[in-house]
């Protein structure tokens, strides 16, 4: 009886998933299944742990590409490289940008981040900005409604939900952030967070130098810099070293904060840093 039940719930999984996608990152494997329920079945490429940057994907996920419908893509380097492969390996499949009709920003002053993101320079984090999370679900919607029309009034519904969240999240952060004055800085070890900065009028200082970790010297005219700017807070990556932010840090009394941009959490991880910039627990 119990081998027929779990057999039946794998059956009637397998019916609902109406359209198999594909993402490069986290947060958008947040973003889909927000909005796809349980019509849509997604894969996600690049894995906890590992960098977009240069993400080689495993022979099980090309295998998944052989049998998608949809791929999201948002712009992150590894997608210029491989996007066309899969192409290749399955032409019916549809290349979704999300990142379509938002204007990208440079990468952050102070280094040279090009060669380690797109090619012209530009900060794929697209999604640290709640106002960009409501496009990009717009997107998905629409895409997920083209795929599978007879269940456009569910992914709306969805929709409407996430959009309700987004709403929410930004409005949270606002009130956290009220009471700051315009143009209040953060440091940053890698500056992942320009549009999360642009969207409430704050600045993000990186310690990245060229887009290595600073010298001795280089690095008290960055401690100078935070010093001036009145910091509260530096952010680092567990994928980057924070060996200097951790000198930073001492030198100023203020808290090293891990967080990634590349966290599933995206309303949560935002939360989270307006609070610590606010200085709110």
């Amino acid at each position: 009886m119990i081998k027929i039940l779990i057999t039946f719930t794998l059956l009637n999984t397998f019916i609902l998933a109406n359209i198999n996608t594909i993402v490069s990152i986290l947060p958008e494997q947040t973003f889909v299944k927000a909005i796809g329920g349980d019509k849509v079945q997604v894969t996600l490429m690049v894995t906890p742990g590992n960098s977009p940057h240069a993400y080689e994907p495993k022979p099980s996920q090309m295998k998944a590409i052989t049998k998608a419908q949809l791929y999201f893509a948002i712009g992150v380097e590894f997608e210029h490289v491989w996007l066309p492969r899969f192409k290749d390996l399955n032409p019916n499949m549809k290349i979704v940008d999300l990142s379509k009709g938002i204007d990208k920003m440079p990468m952050a002053a102070h280094h040279h981040e090009a060669e380690h993101h797109e090619a012209n320079g530009l900060d794929p984090h697209i999604w640290t900005a709640p106002e960009n999370v409501a496009r990009i679900a717009q997107h998905i919607f629409g895409a997920l409604a083209s795929a599978d029309p007879q269940n456009r009034p569910y992914y709306k519904a969805n929709l409407d939900a996430f959009l309700a969240k987004v709403r929410e999240t930004d409005s949270h952060i606002r009130n956290l952030l009220s009471s700051l004055p315009k143009g209040t800085a953060f440091m940053v070890f890698h500056p992942s967070w320009g549009y999360f900065a642009k969207a409430y009028g704050l600045r993000q200082l990186p310690i990245e130098i060229e887009g290595k970790s600073p010298k001795p010297r280089e690095l008290i005219g960055v401690i100078k810099a935070a010093q001036k700017a009145h910091v509260r807070a530096i952010f680092t990556q567990p994928e980057f070293s924070d060996a200097s932010a951790k000198i930073i840090a001492k030198e100023l009394h203020i808290p090293v904060i891990k967080v990634s941009p590349l966290a599933p959490d995206w309303s949560e991880n935002l939360v989270r840093i307006a609070k610590a910039i606010a200085g709110v627990q």
